[in-house]
């Protein structure tokens, strides 16, 4: 019977003639390595039919190549163009992607952290909104892709959600609504989105020679201000579909004026929908309803969602850029980087 056996990297070296640091430097495509002996690790691999371990590189070798990306929940489809982006900028270097949920293995108590340090990485790239007490090492670069919680030592490449909440409250006062609802949750994007949006619709009450004050339904109870165009709810969970129609409902039930709804992200505008769906009521036709990310739910024909596109894939983009920067010079001062939103009207947005 036959060696069934996989091959090693020590195998490939005997059968090449040449150390087992040498085929590494093959593996990562080093060009201190002659042609001559290129070839003969890379035909002692084709016959041993030899698959490197990412690992054995990385051990033999000086670099693994390898960078991690710390995600906030895979669920989120926010994440795709992010990690298309990150991959165009870091592909062309040779480097490969390695991806890993903070939340995938909680019950473990293992950080995705801690095993990409175990795994050499030369870089951390933190999608969405970090932990500030992340235990990473001086010497790792680190930079924060979408979120905006500061990190010590890391570059933050993020979406403007100050500048996207406002233009989404202005799309929606352009079409005529005056009654304005925002259903989110506590996070620094969300957050940052709704008081993008009450300055819109402060201005916009300027102008028109009165205050109008957008006032939030959540643990302080009712808005206060008489003279409300724009009331948040505002749950203390996350931003999902789930809360999005929970937040409608209750805002709907308190306050029945509204007739156009701003979520905080586009699974959140989804719940909004099931939420009107589930009053009688017809999307745009009786309430107006816009999300945010522009993912590709909201770009589905069945769902033609109206969303401020966050740019994701130049945030992914940029991130992979900074992070070779950072990785080619570890004292670089770390930079914050604000990517401009842009509005992408659908068919859940029309004149009232």
């Amino acid at each position: 019977m036959g060696n069934t056996k996989p091959a090693t990297i020590y195998d490939v070296a005997a059968r090449a003639g040449v150390s087992k640091s040498l085929v590494s430097l093959v593996l990562q495509r080093s060009p201190r390595v002659s042609e001559q002996r290129r070839a003969a690790v890379l035909a002692a691999i084709q016959e041993l039919d030899y698959r490197p371990s990412t690992a054995a590189v990385s051990l033999a070798g000086t670099r693994s190549r390898t960078i991690g990306v710390v995600l906030d929940d895979f669920r989120n489809q926010w994440f795709v163009d992010l990690l298309t982006g990150l991959r165009e900028a870091l592909q062309d270097q040779g480097h490969r992607l390695v991806v890993a949920d903070r939340f995938l293995n909680t019950g473990l108590d293992a950080s995705p952290v801690e095993g990409f340090l175990s795994m050499r990485v030369e870089g951390l790239v933190i999608a969405g909104e970090p932990d500030t007490d992340l235990a990473i090492p001086a010497s790792t670069p680190v930079v924060v892709a979408g979120g905006r919680a500061a990190l010590a030592r890391a570059d933050t490449v993020a979406n403007d959600d100050l500048a996207g909440g406002r233009m989404a409250a202005e799309h929606l006062i352009e079409l005529g609504h005056v009654r304005l609802g925002f259903v989110g949750g506590h996070s620094a994007a969300s957050d940052a989105r709704l008081e993008g949006w009450r300055s819109a619709i402060d201005a916009a009450g300027a102008r028109a020679g009165r205050t109008a004050s957008a006032g939030v339904v959540g643990a302080t109870g009712a808005a206060a201000s008489t003279d409300v165009t724009g009331v948040a709810v505002v749950l203390a969970a996350d931003v999902t579909e789930e809360t999005g129609s929970a937040g409608t409902h209750r805002l709907l039930d308190e306050h029945p004026e509204v007739t156009a709804v701003f979520a905080a992200n586009d699974v959140t505008a989804l719940g909004a929908m099931s939420a009107i769906a589930e009053r009688g009521l017809r999307v745009p036709e009786d309430i107006s309803v816009m999300g945010y990310d522009d993912t590709p739910i909201a770009a589905s024909r069945y769902v033609g969602l109206t969303s401020i596109d966050d740019r994701s894939i130049d945030i992914g983009r940029g991130a992979g850029v900074r992070l070779l920067e950072r990785i080619a010079d570890p004292g670089l001062t770390p930079t914050e980087v604000l990517v401009e939103p842009r509005l992408v009207a659908r068919r859940t947005t029309a004149a009232r």
